[in-house]
């Protein structure tokens, strides 16, 4: 399978690349130090197009796919963790719910100003009691008068603090559990949607979360986005790609690692020698470069199976948990070169450090992900485990 990007992918990255280096690079520091989300810099993503990169033209997009949301990922990420949660929970999980099961009257009203930039997303999905156990949600959707009337409390929502529109997941029939009983809608801040408590984070503190409440949010009923009673199934779809471009981000993150250590080892010098003439080092670096290639392989693999309509469920898991590891190892073995001086602030390593490992937890903890590789490839071989 030949991986070649095409000319026009080519030309794409670039130019991500010089909206990343141009406005985000400069603050990013700043940003992380003040925990503030750096708007005017999303404004020129948002007009450069960056926000609707995977969707369909018609719907405000410019149709690159999955394959070019992978490398807008990858981009965002050599520059700022924080920016990609931005984006990725814009992107790979608020507006992709929407394109995923959304009616083409929802995307028209909803996914377009979402893909321009017009407006931010969240997903609403994690609850105090409903983390991991997804299907173990309480936000209840009342059905009155033609509407639906939402209530409860969703956690840890990315953009939550400044989100215009919410993909909410909501219990509509109790009895019917999660497979048929749980309903996804898209609900707008001005319905009366709440931001709670704002979370004072280790790491990506340039990005936003908070608590969301919903106090009987009235939501029409054409706001529903698929089918009553199968939001699980559509949430577990977004979430299936959003892993993808998890593992497109931590590609991203350790690349830029590896470009440091490289950089870093050819100036510094130790006994005499650039640090690059150490053996230790060398096989440090060594090991970084193959790692980040097999992830490299395996992410640009799985986008071609999306935008190819194979089944790629299995790979996206892969993605995620291997992705976010790698770039775990990548941040440690930096920090193990620069040695004293990856831990100054003076250097990005330690914004690195404390950014990387929320990949290992977000979208499915890497326990999860192991957890539903395992049981799929035993259920391939006839051993069917209870969830």
């Amino acid at each position: 399978m030949d991986l070649t990007l095409p000319k026009e992918y080519e030309l794409l990255r670039q130019m991500i690349r010089d909206v990343m280096e141009n406005e985000f690079a400069p603050v990013a520091e700043e940003a992380d130090e003040k925990a503030e989300v750096p708007f005017a810099a999303m404004e020129v993503a948002g007009k450069a197009g960056l926000f609707g990169i995977p969707f369909p033209q018609e719907y405000g997009g410019s149709g690159a796919g999955e394959l070019g949301y992978v490398i807008l990922m990858e981009e965002i990420s050599r520059v700022d963790s924080s920016l990609a949660t931005i984006v990725g929970a814009h992107i790979g999980i608020a507006a992709m719910a929407l394109y995923v099961d959304g009616s083409h009257a929802l995307k028209e009203k909803y996914l377009t100003p979402l893909a321009t930039g017009e407006k931010y997303g969240a997903f609403c999905l994690t609850e105090p009691g409903a983390g991991s156990d997804a299907a173990a949600i309480k936000t209840r959707a009342i059905r009155s008068n033609g509407s639906w009337v939402i209530s409860g409390n969703k956690i840890y929502i990315s953009n939550g603090p400044f989100a215009d529109l919410f993909s909410v997941l909501a219990v509509t029939d109790p009895a019917l559990g999660a497979r048929g009983g749980v309903t996804a809608f898209v609900a707008e801040k001005g319905m009366g949607v709440k931001v709670g408590t704002v979370e004072k984070k280790l790491g990506i503190r340039a990005s936003a979360t908070s608590e969301i409440i919903f106090d009987e949010v009235e939501v029409p009923a054409a706001n529903i986005i698929g089918q009553e009673g199968l939001g699980f199934v559509t949430f577990m779809k977004t979430l299936d790609l959003g892993r993808v471009t998890v593992g497109a981000a931590s590609l991203g993150g350790a690349q830029k690692m590896l470009e440091q250590v490289i950089e870093y080892a050819r100036l510094a010098e130790k006994y005499g020698k650039p640090v690059a003439h150490q053996q230790q080092v060398q096989f440090m670096i060594a090991d970084m470069f193959s790692w980040i290639e097999m992830l490299r392989g395996q992410v640009y693999r799985t986008a071609w199976l999306v935008d190819n309509h194979r089944p790629f469920n299995r790979e996206a898991y892969v993605c995620k948990l291997m992705g976010s590891e790698i770039c775990s190892k990548c941040v440690s073995y930096a920090m193990e070169i620069y040695g004293t001086l990856g831990l100054s602030r003076d250097y990005s390593l330690e914004r690195a450090f404390r950014d990387a490992r929320i990949a290992e937890i977000f979208e499915g903890t890497n326990e999860i992900q192991r957890i539903i590789i395992a049981r799929e490839l035993l259920r391939d071989a006839g051993v069917f485990i209870e969830p």
